[in-house]
This record gives C-alpha cells, sequence and structure tokens, in this order.
C-alpha cells in the first residue's frame, strides 16, 4: 500500500513542479518582451520635441552644477551636529 501512496505523491509533485515550470516560463517571456521593449525606447533616438520637453521638466542633466550645489548642501552638518562623527562612528561598530 505504501508504495501506491509514494506514487501518487510523486506524482502530485511532478503536477506541481511542472506548474511551476510554466508559470516561470510565462514571467520569463513576459520579461524578456518587457526588456526588448525598453531596449527599443533607449535605442531610438528621442526627437527634438522630447528632448525640448525634457528639459523644460525640470529633468536634471549630467553636469547640471544646480543639482551638485543642492546635493552638497544637503549633506553639510547642521550647527550643533559634530563634524568628528567620523571618530565617534568607529566606536559605533558592532560586530555580531
Amino acid at each position: 500500500m505504501t508504495d501506491d501512496t509514494d506514487v501518487e505523491e510523486l506524482e502530485q509533485r511532478v503536477e506541481e513542479l511542472e506548474a511551476t515550470v510554466r508559470g516561470l516560463t510565462e514571467e520569463l517571456v513576459d520579461a524578456s518582451e518587457r526588456i526588448r521593449t525598453l531596449e527599443a525606447e533607449l535605442d531610438r533616438t528621442p526627437s527634438t520635441e522630447e528632448l525640448r520637453e525634457s528639459r523644460e521638466g525640470g529633468v536634471i542633466e549630467p553636469g547640471d552644477d544646480d543639482a551638485d550645489t543642492e546635493a552638497d548642501e544637503a549633506t553639510k552638518p547642521v550647527d550643533g551636529e559634530a563634524e568628528d562623527n567620523e571618530e565617534s562612528g568607529l566606536d559605533d561598530i558592532i560586530v555580531a
């Protein structure tokens, strides 16, 4: 009787694995299609209108000095913050 039970359990497990493989295959096909679409968009040269819209939309371009200044301001220590955080940070390291 245990042989029949083992065979049934194995058959059920095979069906589950086959369903999993089918599902993963579908996801892989969908992901590949999305990747191809994104790559095609990246390879496409943007039109003059699209470039104009991106500049007007406030997109930060590499080399934009204003963005660098804002980033520097955000990382400056505020009055009252100790600039010796680097030294105290070494003492705070905990090894698990």
